[in-house]
């Protein structure tokens, strides 16, 4: 069986302890996942009410409408953000709480690109309910939290390269994010003109703020990099 192991690092401070954390917010596309997570959540922490969206974007309205959450816990793939990017979304709108990913990928690329990005840690799905609430109870009280058996030195290398490039990606604007994962997909600038209702004069001038943020020449380069730290593909 999978279980939960506590790196070596300890972050600062959070900004409540794990017996603190009353309102939880789950990003997952699946309702019997999401329904089952939120009612282990209750049961275990003794709470009322726990918020779930089923997309990023509405992850993303929510927040806005109802506040920060206490806590965050994101699946990895949903229907309009894969891979890292869903983390890196919403550090820009909860800098301060914990997020947790949730996913069967377990592939040490994949982990080593959601820690990167700013996680709090990252959990498997197959997970029992004591490891789980174990594991969420500690990320809470401060500790990056990963899968037993993963190594970021053994799975990266480079993993402060990574970290710093992670951040170059973090400092896009949404729509410029929206406009790289086009160009990820393969879209022409007239395809992302149409497809995002702009001019492509505009497109032509977020791309050239795109490769100076991320410090690439060409958009071959900028599909590389992004690829390199799992933006928006898991696999």
């Amino acid at each position: 069986m999978i279980t939960a192991a506590t790196t070596a690092r300890v972050s600062n401070p959070p900004r409540l302890c794990a017996d603190q954390v009353r309102e939880i917010l789950i990003v997952d596309d699946h309702p019997l996942m999401c329904d089952a997570l939120a009612l282990t959540l209750k049961i275990s922490f003794g709470l009322k009410h726990v918020r779930t969206a089923r997309s990023l974007a509405s992850a993303i309205e929510q927040i806005k409408a109802q506040g920060a959450p206490d806590a965050v816990i994101l699946d990895l793939n949903l229907p309009d953000a894969r891979g890292s990017e869903g983390i890196v979304a919403l550090r820009r709108q909860l800098p301060d709480v914990p997020i947790t990913m949730i996913s069967a990928d377990l592939e040490a690329a994949m982990i080593s690109a959601a820690m990167a990005a700013g996680a709090q840690g990252y959990i498997s799905k197959s997970l029992s309910r004591e490891a789980l609430v174990d594991s969420l109870r500690r990320m809470w009280d401060g500790e990056h939290v990963t899968p037993e058996g993963y190594r970021p030195e053994e799975a990266d290398a480079d993993e402060q390269a990574k970290a710093e490039l992670m951040r170059r990606f973090a400092s896009l604007t949404p729509q410029q994010m929206r406009i790289l994962r086009l160009i990820c997909q393969g879209k022409a600038n007239k395809e992302i003109s149409y497809e995002l209702s702009i001019a492509e004069a505009t497109v032509k001038t977020h791309i050239t703020a795109i490769m100076s943020k991320i410090n690439a020449r060409r958009r071959t380069q900028a599909v590389l990099l992004a690829n390199s730290i799992r933006l928006f593909e898991a696999g």
